[in-house]
């Protein structure tokens, strides 16, 4: 209960505190777009590690070496947590947002720092706003933001993967970025699976495969990669164990 009332303050004092940095960090988006994904990065991430130091997570990193350190890609993995937005962001090298349900953008305050990592609000229910979101992320990859997508569309905390919504592979696909999987183990170990909602100190594993330019593939190819997208990452799950 401890680290859950210590991780709340910390992250409630953190947002307002920081609220004015985000006014300057949205007009020096506006100003220059990937500049201010920088800057916002930074601030970002170094509020994340503080709250897994306080959470207790011990992070084991796989794959780091593959990690791209100039260039976007669209990081495609399985939805455990919460934490599986805050994890990435510390550990990868190039600004990163994510595709997140659009019911995150009513969140107060925090959904502005959100934005200014250049998240993008999907509504599932809405097949042209879907695509709008789709479109936009190709635009913010091309700009050189990286994005991390979680298919699965919920978080599942079962033994199999769910089923992957393949749509948006196409920024990948349209931006000329690659596609690096995520497979991430234990992340709701951390909140979700503990009674009371306590936050327990845990060991998480995340890896991640080397980049596929499915821009380079042909159709039947790219078709082929698309539908084991799951079992890739189910291979590395299975590694973890």
């Amino acid at each position: 209960m401890l680290r859950l009332i210590i991780a709340l303050i910390y992250t409630v004092l953190s947002v307002i505190v920081c609220m004015p940095r985000h006014f300057y960090l949205k007009h020096q988006i506006k100003k220059d777009h990937m500049t201010g994904r920088r800057k916002s990065q930074k601030l970002v991430r170094g509020f994340f590690r503080g709250l897994l130091k306080i959470c207790g997570t011990e992070i084991e990193v796989r794959g780091e070496e593959k990690l791209l350190e100039d260039k976007a890609a669209l990081y495609v993995g399985n939805h455990r947590s919460y934490f599986d937005i805050i994890i990435p962001q510390t550990i990868v090298k190039t600004p990163l947002g994510f595709i997140a349900k659009k019911e995150f953008h009513k969140v107060p305050l925090f959904h502005c720092y959100m934005d200014d990592i250049g998240c993008l609000y999907l509504d599932r229910k809405s097949p042209r706003e879907g695509l709008k979101t789709i479109n936009q992320g190709i635009e913010y990859m091309k700009d050189g933001l990286a994005l991390g997508l979680f298919p699965e569309g919920t978080r599942n905390h079962g033994d199999k993967l769910m089923n992957f919504k393949p749509g948006g592979y196409r920024m990948a696909e349209k931006s000329g970025c690659p596609i690096v999987l995520m497979a991430l183990t234990n992340f709701d170990d951390i909140y979700e699976n503990n009674k009371h909602g306590f936050i327990k100190k845990t060991k998480v594993i995340i890896e991640f495969s080397d980049p596929v330019y499915v821009s380079e593939m042909s159709n039947a190819e790219r078709k082929q990669f698309y539908a084991d997208i799951p079992n890739r990452i189910q291979a590395m799950l299975d590694t973890h164990k």
